[in-house]
């Protein structure tokens, strides 16, 4: 299924508290049960002012619908094409 990076730019979300964000992944979640299967969410990094979100979805047009029905900014969506790591150095 393929990948996608999610940049959500969210003034302030390095300052959020666990509580808040706890609130965010609970909304994510909740509208992830409504989508189905075919959308998941694997993990997020919050920095400073934007949240990136790695998804795995049949397609950009579920990943925005999700960003759609939570109420969260996606302010771009970019297909990942090749993963690398220290390992693919050897």
């Amino acid at each position: 299924m393929p990948r996608y990076l999610i940049e959500r730019d969210i003034e302030g979300a390095g300052l959020m508290t666990p509580a808040e964000l706890r609130t965010v992944a609970q909304k994510s979640c909740s509208v992830l049960g409504e989508l189905g299967p075919q959308v998941q969410w694997e993990h997020s990094y919050v920095t400073d002012d934007k949240i990136y979100c790695v998804y795995r979805a049949p397609s950009e047009a579920l990943v925005r619908e999700h960003a759609r029905l939570g109420g969260f900014p996606a302010s771009r969506i970019s297909a990942v094409t090749q993963v690398i790591d220290p390992l693919t150095a050897e």
